[in-house]
Parts: C-alpha cells; sequence; structure tokens
C-alpha cells in the first residue's frame, strides 16, 4: 500500500527540523497519465507515467531554499534536508520571504464541495484509444479534409498534500480527462488545419468524441482557400475560442509580481477604469468541476472569492504573502508552485460579465473586419501594453462572413483595447477562463 502523503510531508517537516531549520514547508505529488494517440485507425503512440515528487523549502531567519526529489527513501529525505539548509546559508537575505503567521493559515476547508476527483474507474488504454478513433473517423467523414494529424485520450489523477511548520496540513486528490482532434484539409501550398478538444474534471461531463471530430473538420474546411486581409483599421472579433487572452493579458499585468517589478502597464491603475462601466471579471476559485479551483493556496491560506475588476474598475492584485508584503497589502490566497519551486501568484478560475447580444449579432453589426480564431506568436510590452500578434481567421464584409484569412498581424494597445470591448453571451461555463466573445470596434491590421 502507498505511504500516505501526510506522513511524507512531516517526515520531511521533522527532517528539516534536525537539520537546523527555523522553519520550512513540504508539498507531495503522487500521480499518474496514460495517453494514446490514434492515425489512419491504427494505435500511433501510448505513453504511461506513474511517479511522485517530494518538495521541501526551509527558512533560515531571512533566507530561504528549495529541493526536490523522487526519493521516499528516509536516507535521502535526511539527505535533502541538509542540502536544503546548507543551501539557505548561502542564499542572499530576503525581507519578504517566510511562512504565513499561525493565525492566517486555512484550518477548514470542504474538498468535496469542488468536486475535483471524479471516483468513476480510470480509463482503461482500450477505452481511451475508442474515443480517438471516434474522432478521427467522424472528422474523416467530412469530405473536404484530407487527412486527420492526430487524434488523442488521455487521463491523469494527482494527489497533493502540502504541510507546513506553522501548522497547516491539507490534501485532495485530483483527477482530468481529456480528447483533442487536428483536421487538415487540402494539400501541400493549399493545406489549411485546425482542430477542436475537450479537458474536465470527469469523464460524464466530457463531449462526445464524434461531436470533437465533426467540429474540428468543419474548422479546418472553414479555413481553405484564405488569404490575406487588407491593411488598415477595421473591428476585430476575437472568437471565444481566443478571446480569454485578452483577458489573461489583464491578468499577468494585475498580478503583484509584475506590479512589484514595475512591469505592468496597470501598475498606476488601482482603482481606475480598465473595462466597460458593468463589466466585472470575478474570480471564484470554490467553482465546483473547475480546473483552477482550490481549497486552499500554495501556502495554506484559504482561498476566496473576489473581484478583480467590479463594474469596470480594478479592485487589487493577485498576491502571494512575499509580493503582498513588498506591497505592504495582505496576501489574497493566490500562491501557486510546484515541488522544485518557491511560491509565486497566481488566479484561479475568473469569469468575465457577458454581454446580451450573440456572436452572429456582433458579426452583423460589426459590417466589415476580422474574426479572429487563431493567434500566433505574441509581442506584448509589458510596460505599455502595446500590443502585437499573428492573427487568421474569417473576414466580414457588411455584416456575413465571405472568406477566410491568414498571415496578417493585428495591433493596438491593451489599456484602450480592453475600454471598449464589447462581449457576446457564448462563453462556455465549465472553462477556468470564462470570457465570451469578444469585440474591439478598431485595430490596425496589416496584411496585404
Amino acid at each position: 500500500m502507498p505511504q500516505p502523503l501526510n506522513d511524507l510531508t512531516e517526515k520531511l517537516l521533522q527532517a528539516a527540523r534536525r537539520a537546523g531549520a527555523d522553519a520550512a514547508d513540504a508539498m507531495v505529488v503522487r500521480g499518474s497519465s496514460q495517453t494514446i494517440e490514434v492515425r489512419n485507425g491504427v494505435l500511433e503512440q501510448a505513453e504511461r507515467a506513474e511517479g511522485i515528487d517530494l518538495g521541501l523549502r526551509v527558512f533560515l531567519g531571512q533566507r530561504s531554499a528549495n529541493v526536490a526529489t523522487s526519493d521516499m527513501r528516509d536516507s535521502t529525505i535526511d539527505e535533502m534536508a541538509e542540502r536544503a539548509v546548507a543551501m539557505a546559508k548561502e542564499a542572499p537575505e530576503d525581507p519578504y520571504c517566510g511562512l504565513a503567521d499561525a493565525s492566517e493559515i486555512a484550518t477548514t476547508f470542504d474538498v468535496d464541495a469542488l468536486e475535483l476527483c471524479d471516483p468513476t474507474p480510470e480509463p482503461t488504454p482500450a477505452q481511451l484509444q475508442e474515443d480517438a478513433s471516434a474522432a478521427e473517423a467522424a472528422a474523416l467523414r467530412n469530405k473536404n479534409v484530407s487527412q486527420v494529424q492526430a487524434a488523442s485520450a488521455g487521463y491523469s489523477a494527482r494527489h497533493i498534500h502540502l504541510a507546513a511548520t506553522n501548522g497547516f496540513s491539507g490534501g485532495y486528490k485530483r483527477t482530468d480527462r481529456g480528447l483533442s482532434c487536428v483536421a487538415i484539409c487540402g494539400t501541400g501550398t493549399e493545406m489549411e488545419r485546425d482542430y477542436d478538444g475537450d479537458s474536465r474534471i470527469f469523464q460524464s461531463d466530457l463531449r462526445h468524441a464524434e461531436d470533437i471530430g465533426t467540429s474540428a473538420a468543419e474548422r479546418a474546411v472553414a479555413r481553405s482557400g484564405a488569404r490575406k486581409p487588407p491593411t488598415g483599421s477595421y473591428p476585430v472579433l476575437f472568437d471565444e475560442r481566443v478571446a480569454s487572452t485578452l483577458i489573461g493579458h489583464l491578468l499577468v499585468a494585475a498580478n503583484g509580481s509584475s506590479v512589484a517589478r514595475g512591469a505592468s502597464w496597470l501598475r498606476d491603475a488601482l482603482g481606475q477604469a480598465v473595462l466597460p462601466a458593468g463589466m466585472t471579471l470575478h474570480e471564484d476559485p470554490h467553482r465546483p468541476r473547475a480546473s483552477s479551483s482550490r481549497p486552499f493556496d500554495a501556502e495554506g491560506l484559504a482561498t476566496q472569492p473576489r473581484d478583480i475588476v467590479a463594474d469596470g474598475v480594478l479592485t487589487g492584485w493577485t498576491l502571494d504573502l512575499a509580493t503582498a508584503r513588498k506591497l505592504g497589502m495582505p496576501s489574497t490566497g493566490n500562491a501557486a508552485r510546484g515541488t522544485s519551486s518557491a511560491p509565486s501568484p497566481n488566479t484561479w478560475n475568473v469569469t468575465l460579465t457577458q454581454g446580451e447580444q450573440s456572436r452572429d449579432t456582433l458579426i452583423r453589426d460589426m459590417g466589415t473586419g476580422l474574426l479572429v480564431t487563431s493567434l500566433i506568436g505574441s509581442t506584448i510590452n509589458p510596460n505599455t501594453g502595446d500590443y502585437s500578434r499573428g492573427a487568421s481567421g474569417l473576414w466580414v464584409e457588411n455584416g456575413e462572413i465571405t472568406h477566410a484569412v491568414n498571415e496578417c498581424t493585428i495591433a493596438g494597445n491593451l489599456r484602450d483595447m480592453l475600454r471598449q470591448i464589447v462581449p457576446a453571451n457564448d462563453a462556455r461555463a465549465h472553462l477556468s477562463r470564462v470570457v465570451p466573445s469578444l469585440l474591439v470596434p478598431g485595430m490596425t491590421l496589416a496584411g496585404s
């Protein structure tokens, strides 16, 4: 029987104390994963991985060090603790490092309410292959699809436990189930491809393989005959598949790590409007069956719902303990980490206020412009918010989609873009970033 993870974290903490650490925290992750890939109806690749990772962070005054291993032997745990303390002695002092005070740590949390783990049996390789094959077959039923580049199905399960010398101890298990398909239409220089996929915690929530394969094929075919759009200033509608990237740039700029370094175009925007009035960006780490839900953060603090932006106004930063101390604020319970790294701020599930209009209505009303379905590369100036990305998608003329476009660049400034966005009502509620299609009334397009 596998050794309980809470026993392993306690061993790590005891070893740290024996090695001379003033304080310490320990994280253990045990996981397994399997991936099946099918091509031309035949199994092309099968992978399975199982393992355990142990991480230990020690503190000596205002110095700290982090070490990790995959060896559970007692002798190895003692050695890693001694090594961590030796490293901490040589580390520079950091006035902001340290564990949470015992009065700050989470003492009660309901892991079961978050539904992070599917209790049904792990799928067999044969079941995964069946799903991948069904997705590929559905894509190939489209006569305009020349081939399927890849159809894959996967499953993973992880058990995580965190403990610290300040008294915190907690853990949870998480499962993930995914299915994807990449379809190609055309040949040679006329070749175009697109994809569809789904990822869920519960197998029963996963979209049907036939639906995913059919959608991937339709998307690929819609891109056939693509050409460059004209250069100029046009409205740009970010499809729901890519619209969350715009909000992602806002989240990066509102991250306490960026703000503390002075490398954020929002660094002076606290309390100012960053989205249109009436729009809220809400974070909820307790949403059931959502991939970024957490009962507690990586420093043992309780996670809490909050509005990052309320009625268009930026209300606060995303903070872990260290960045909170740098900025003279309390942590927002947003620390994330791996076993081999120190915590850093990270957002959990976010939801942007949806609009009342459908995507089709926005297309009709935008006149002539670009519907972006794919983004390539990125040039974002973190200090000014200047934005430039390669894009492809569909050209809209007089409110109707006329043809596919590619090999173009869209540019603007994120502060101006986000203040003007018009949301559709097509966001998918199960994603960790629930963001609808977003219309930016004017951007610069560089095409033909």
